[in-house]
């Protein structure tokens, strides 16, 4: 479904200005030359992982989806450019009717990618390729770098529930997006309610410090939460005194209370505390849920404690760190003529400081070890080798302007568990690494 189709508050009527101007000086004065409209070839890459990173996790390919089918200059758009001088009216004119009528393939989200890897193909003229290149960057960058810390979390939690909750740490609009990533990388649920709406998230949430302090005792606060929300409620016992909010919290929701929270302190610790009253309590399956500022370090660190669940906010919505993928959106074929049936030429930028490309259509396979282990991202131009025939990574997205490749935010959820499953287990080491797999190009 087109989740434009809704008619949130978060969405916007077009998404043909989440772009640079430059875009659109590139079409006016390419328009004037006549070479506008010669066949093009851009890619989406990335030169290199985050450093110490060992494996990069492809986010947001369901949204790119969304804002190319978005991606339309309605008259308040034009009246915008036209009044602000930023196009000539022929360039106008074009911009009246554009729609995306080329070819894109990509790595299917959730999956796993590398320095090199081509995780988006898009093809078409010159001039309705390049209009989406600051859109697609936005997207990919940001949903790729949550969805990667979300995975690094989900590894470190060894099976435990982790629940998302960076909304109050990032832009509205960044704080759905950032949910919707994180699910993908490995995520439970969500905080975020307009996430939840807008991508079927399931959402949990009870209670803040600020409710406990309302009341007159803290007593009266598990009271009134237990009175409204039922025994398996999840209470919050660190305002005052930990122990004497535990007891008070079984007494009132008996053994069936469904969990405690703690969000501050030493962790490791109080919930070896905390899980030691419970059971003496009888409350032998209150669960423990612990919060406050975790990374997956953190969690990590918290492997012996009896935790159930972990719930993360600011690191998580800023990837840990991390926040962008530095992906690329280059040039690297194109025609010499505007003839559809001019052939491809490969074109590649040459600088200093790292900043080069390497040009031509590429296909991209991963190569299994004798025990089925990936060991290496192979990337290439011409034929691919019958080997790796069966084993290629780039998707069909859009075909002539048609989104062929919608599909439920599980199915990429479980994708990524199934590819980063097939890595190497050197992949879900926390410690600073190199790339868990080389690329070659052939």
């Amino acid at each position: 479904m087109n989740t434009a189709d809704l008619g949130l508050p978060v969405d916007v009527p077009s998404t043909a200005l989440f772009t640079d101007q430059y875009e659109l000086t590139m079409l006016q004065a390419a328009l004037r030359a006549g070479t506008a409209h010669r066949r093009s070839v851009f890619e989406v890459f990335t030169r290199r992982l985050p450093e110490g990173r060992r494996y990069g996790v492809v986010g947001g390919t369901g949204r790119v989806l969304d804002a190319v089918e978005n991606f339309r200059f309605d008259a308040g758009v034009l009246g915008f450019l036209r009044a602000q001088k930023i196009v000539d009216e022929p360039t106008l004119r074009w911009l009246e009717s554009y729609r995306f009528s080329g070819d894109i393939w990509g790595y299917p989200e959730g999956e796993v990618y590398f320095p090199g890897s081509p995780v988006l193909r898009v093809e078409g003229t010159f001039a309705e390729c390049v209009l989406l290149e600051t859109v697609v960057l936005s997207i990919l960058n940001h949903d790729s770098a949550i969805a990667a810390a979300a995975s690094r979390m989900h590894t470190a939690a060894a099976g435990r529930r982790l629940i998302e909750m960076g909304a109050r740490r990032t832009h509205e609009l960044a704080a759905v997006a950032s949910a919707r990533a994180a699910y993908v990388g490995g995520f439970d649920s969500t905080s975020d309610l307009a996430a939840g709406f807008r991508y079927a998230i399931p959402t949990v949430g009870t209670s803040a410090h600020a409710f406990t302090l309302l009341h007159d005792s803290e007593r009266d606060a598990f009271q009134a939460q237990v009175d409204s929300l039922g025994r398996g409620t999840t209470l919050l016992v660190d305002t005052y005194d930990v122990a004497e909010a535990v007891r008070a919290a079984v007494e009132i929701a008996g053994p069936e209370l469904g969990a405690v929270r703690i969000d501050s302190g030493d962790l490791l610790l109080v919930a070896h505390r905390v899980r030691q009253q419970l059971d003496a309590l009888g409350a032998r399956d209150t669960k423990i849920v612990v919060t406050s500022d975790l990374d997956e370090y953190a969690i990590a660190s918290l492997a012996a404690a009896p935790v159930d669940a972990y719930g993360v906010g600011t690191q998580l919505v800023t990837g840990s760190g991390h926040p962008t993928c530095s992906m690329v959106y280059k040039l690297v074929a194109r025609a010499q003529s505007a003839d559809s049936r001019a052939p491809l030429h490969a074109v590649a930028k040459k600088s200093l400081g790292g900043k080069t490309s390497v040009g031509g259509r590429k296909w991209a396979a991963r190569r299994l070890d004798a025990e089925g282990v990936a060991e290496a991202e192979v990337i290439g131009v011409d034929t691919v080798p019958a080997e790796l025939a069966d084993r290629q990574l780039l998707v069909e997205l859009i075909k002539g302007g048609q989104i062929v490749a919608r599909e439920p935010l599980d199915a990429a959820r479980e994708r990524h568990i199934a590819a980063r499953a097939g890595l190497p287990l050197s992949a879900m080491q926390l410690s600073r690494g190199e790339p868990v797999l080389p690329t070659e190009y052939l």
